[in-house]
């Protein structure tokens, strides 16, 4: 069954990878980049587990590993190479694109400088999970898509909501057994990661309460990445009922429960926090206040079936949670002790790759870890965290602002996307390394950088007019 799973796996990786580059380097589309990265990023760990427990090698690994960096590289060098008038292009900077040169800009000052007890090589890989996030943006923000090709992302992220969530009724329900315990996930962990078994489960703590009751992750990383990638299925889904036609609502609505229940089977207390902040956040800034009432059912709804018909361990999983008192929140709040004892001590950074869960960081050398605003703030000290709040902020700014003012559709609905995701993560930002999931992180600033250019756009626009936004 692994190797039909290992065939079926590498010969779809594969298909897609030719196609999105043969669309990219042949035709000049380096926008279909984006759709490998959609089909490829939520099975991504399962795909090199698979790989691993097939092959046994670590170059097989190595090539799968670095196919979603090389595609974005392409759409790079198409996108230069397709510049018909490369001296002409026009910089119309808008406040996040000097955010995200700046944040880059130092990213790039603490490679170069010998800052931090890190390694060069270690520094390097860390360099590298900063920089194409920042050129995925670059892409967006100067995409050329067509409204077919944008109705597609959206059916790709339709796609993608509701096979998480057929794979979490089938492990969570059907099985009750993890999906990684048949991907190798274990093993992968172990002879590519250097990271020993943990848990009752023989996977990691992340897969578990800490009462052991099974936390589900369908084809994603683990459970966390789950349920912070729900979240935008979630809010597209919403923006396509709110501006679709009636007879369509059904499907949509669909596509909404399914988010919601893998966020039940992934059962992150920050995610779900978060989903309740961006339903807030949605209703208050784009006046849909009957959302508050759905937002206040859904926890009613929750709190009976907590109270009523859930199992001792889940009930007594939330009253912990409520107090504080579970290791995991005690575990966050020493993290964040660490990391401001570090910024306070040292409020220029400490170097890359000396903060946070990304692979290249030692655990002989990790100061915190889980907050994404204080792992850049140990790194990079204060002004690199606040450039990255500024950043997050400007972007989520300009996003609403498109949504409001643009006469594209898609691209309204691509601004909402982005907008609302970003604000969702803000929570879970607080308890975890959320830039290290790569596929909500990277396709939601595509979204920002798309978001972005229509706001040049309309700006433009409107001054001409001698108007303001």
């Amino acid at each position: 069954m692994s190797l039909l799973f290992f065939l079926l796996i590498t010969i779809a990786v594969a298909a897609g990878f030719l196609w999105a580059t043969r669309k990219m380097v042949f035709e000049g589309n380096w926008d279909y980049f984006i759709f490998f990265l959609l089909g490829y990023l939520p099975i991504y760990i399962t795909c090199l587990s698979l790989v691993y427990l097939v092959t046994r090698s670590p170059e097989a690994v190595l090539v799968f590993q670095s196919l979603k960096e090389l595609i974005v590289l392409i759409a790079a060098f198409a996108f230069v190479i397709f510049q018909r008038k490369p001296f002409d292009y026009a910089l119309r900077l808008q406040t996040t694109d000097w955010l995200m040169i700046f944040f880059l800009g130092l990213t790039v000052l603490f490679l170069v400088l010998p800052i931090g007890l890190a390694s060069f090589t270690n520094k390097l890989l860390y360099f590298k999970g900063m920089i194409i996030p920042g050129l995925i943006y670059f892409l967006g923000r100067n995409s050329r898509m067509t409204e077919i090709d944008l109705t597609y992302v959206f059916q790709f992220l339709f796609v993608i909501t509701i096979a998480a969530f057929l794979v979490n009724v089938f492990e969570g329900i059907i099985l009750d057994t993890h999906l990684q315990q048949f991907t190798g996930y274990a093993l992968f962990n172990l002879e590519i990661s250097g990271l020993e078994p943990a848990g009752h489960y023989g996977l990691t703590w992340t897969f578990e309460s800490t009462n052991a009751m099974k936390r589900f992750a369908s084809f994603f990383a683990n459970p966390l990445e789950l349920a912070s990638s729900v979240l935008m299925g979630f809010s597209a889904g919403l923006i396509w009922f709110l501006t679709s036609k009636r007879g369509m609502n059904w499907f949509y609505i669909f596509i909404m429960f399914c988010s919601i229940g893998s966020l039940i089977f992934a059962s992150s207390r920050a995610a779900f926090a978060a989903f309740f902040i961006m339903i807030i956040f949605i209703a208050i800034v784009f006046r849909l206040f009957k959302l508050i009432g759905f937002g206040i059912f859904f926890f009613l709804l929750f709190t009976a079936y907590v109270l009523f018909f859930a199992s001792d361990d889940l009930l007594f999983y939330v009253i912990d949670t409520l107090k504080m008192q579970d290791t995991s929140s005690v575990g966050h709040v020493v993290e964040w002790a660490l990391a401001f004892d570090s910024m306070l001590s040292n409020p220029l950074g400490i170097g890359l790759a000396m903060s946070g869960n990304f692979g290249s960081v030692t655990d002989e050398l990790r100061v915190g870890g889980e907050n994404q605003f204080l792992i850049y703030g140990v790194q990079l000290g204060w002004l690199g965290m606040l450039l990255y709040i500024s950043m997050l902020i400007s972007g989520i700014r300009e996003s609403i602002i498109v949504f409001k003012t643009s006469d594209n559709l898609n691209i309204a609905r691509i601004a909402f996307v982005a907008g609302t995701v970003k604000v969702g993560l803000l929570l879970p930002m607080f308890t975890a390394n959320v830039e290290i999931y790569a596929f909500v992180s990277w396709i939601s600033w595509w979204m920002i950088g798309l978001s972005v250019r229509e706001y040049s756009r309309i700006k433009l626009e409107t001054n001409r007019n001698g108007l303001k936004i």
